[in-house]
This record gives C-alpha cells, structure tokens and sequence, in this order.
C-alpha cells in the first residue's frame, strides 16, 4: 500500500472510533457546545496520555513516530475491540504480510471440497483474503445465486452483494448485511497493508455503486463476527440462519462461512423443499 493511502487509511479510521464514543461512557461532561458527535481531540489525548498536538497529527495522517506501548494507550482511549486494535496497529506501524504472499489463485482441497458436500442442509461458501469465491455446496447455490453460472473472474461476494438484484432483496436488513461482510474485508486491509488490491478494489466499487463509500466509511473492523440473518428468499419465504465464520488454518488464508438453520425454525425444512 502506497504510504500516503495507508496514512490517509489511518486517520479516516482514527476519526471515525473518535467519533463513536460518548463523552459521558469516556468520563467526560456532555456539555452543550459539542458540534461534531463523539470525543474531542484533547480529550483523546488526555485519556491516551499523550499531547494534544502529537495525536492531532496522528489523526491527520502525517508520517511520525509511534510505538507499540502508545498505540495501546491509544486504542484503550479510543474503546477498540482486539480486532479493531489490530487493525489500528497494521496501519501505524506497517505491519502488514502482503510481501510475504505469493500472490497465486487459492485452491480448495480435497478434505475441504468434501466438508463443504457434508454440510447438506448448512449453506456454506468459502472465499479467500479478496472475498472471491472459491467453493460453496448446493445449499449455497440455492439460498444465494448459482455461483457455477458466474464467471470465476466476477465471483467475489461484495460484488455479487452489491451487483444482483436478488442478492440485494435476499436479506432483510441489507446494509447491516453488507457492512458486516465489509468489516472482515477492512480486517484483511489491514492485516495484508501492503496489497495495493484493496485500494484498487475499494475505488472500483466506489465508482460503481453509490451506497458502498457510505457503509465503507463506517470504519467497523471484525475478524469473525457471529450473528443471526433474516433472509426473504424469492422461493423459500422467511429463512433465518445462524452464521458462523471461520478462517481455515494453513498458507491458504481462507474463510469458511457456515449459514446454520436456525433451531426452533421452520428454515431447515423449507430450504429441503428448495433443494427437491
């Protein structure tokens, strides 16, 4: 990642924790004269430890000294989450893997191939550090789209998310849907600092659909977020899932995402009819 990009990263994220964070859960007086929501600067400095004028230009994105111990003070100020910290640490300190990849199409093994098969009745889908699609079961192929029918190059999910009709109406609360899956994309950006995909990706998706910046800019950060979806499917009616998202040890970095039929539910049932 081009050094400007990554501090400008940086400080958009920095601005966006900053602003989340209610004077009153920091200690801190509402006040009446607060303009902009959240903490001001000096406040977060004051709780860091550190001058009002050093994390000023933190925030601003400029190219200065930090360390480890600061961050921590930092990121306690701020109320980041393990995941949010280390994605906070991955850009202030450029500690990112990407030089350390070969940047070759992940393969699905055997053992994962025949997972994926078990897990009749769980739609399941596994994508790699890009979010591209590299195999699903046909469970997947019946909640989701028929990904076989996609051509390889066009199978990344935030894409697809965005780009088919049926996709965007498949989940009750769409954005919640999609910022979700944004969250672990910004968990890979920081983790891989230094793949100048991400930026390329992030500007294509830009130009072409509108509400992406938007929920972009939300800046939430999570490795494997655990929650229940509400889908309206076209065919099956009212399904509800259980997603489970599971990053598969090994070089290949990818990413198990199981949709579990919902206990108690009628989901599992109506997703066998749809597979007759």
């Amino acid at each position: 990642m081009n050094q400007n990009i990554r501090l400008h990263a940086l400080s958009a994220f920095l601005k966006s924790q900053r602003a989340k964070i209610t004077p009153e859960s920091a200690g801190f007086p509402a006040g009446t004269r607060r303009r902009t929501p959240g903490l001001r600067r000096e406040e977060v400095a004051q709780l860091a430890g550190v001058s009002t004028t050093w994390y000023t230009w933190l925030e601003q994105g400029r190219d200065i000294k930090v360390s480890a111990s600061v961050l921590d003070c930092i990121a306690v100020a701020l109320q980041l989450t393990p995941d949010e910290r280390k994605y906070m640490f991955s850009l202030a300190l450029e500690t990112g893997t990407a030089g350390l990849l070969k940047d070759e199409p992940p393969k699905l093994s055997a053992p994962l191939a025949k997972i994926l098969q078990e897990l009749k009745y769980c739609p399941a889908i596994i994508t790699d550090r890009k979010y591209y699609i590299v195999g699903w079961n046909e469970a997947a192929a019946h909640v989701f789209v028929d990904f076989e029918q996609v051509p390889p190059e066009k199978r990344n999910m935030i894409r697809l998310l965005f780009e088919r009709k049926e996709l965007r109406r498949l989940a009750v609360n769409w954005e919640k849907y999609v910022s979700d899956y944004l969250a672990i994309l910004r968990s890979y950006y920081g983790q891989y600092v230094e793949d100048e995909w991400y930026d390329s990706f992030i500007s294509d998706m830009t130009a072409c659909y509108p509400d992406f910046l938007p929920l972009w800019e939300q800046s939430k950060v999570s490795s494997a977020p655990e929650l229940v979806l509400e889908f309206r499917h076209a065919r099956g009616g009212k399904m509800l899932f259980q997603l489970t998202s599971l990053q598969v040890q090994g070089g290949s970095d990818l990413r198990f995402s199981v949709y579990t039929p919902l206990t108690d539910t009628t989901t599992e049932a109506k997703l066998k009819r749809l597979m007759r």
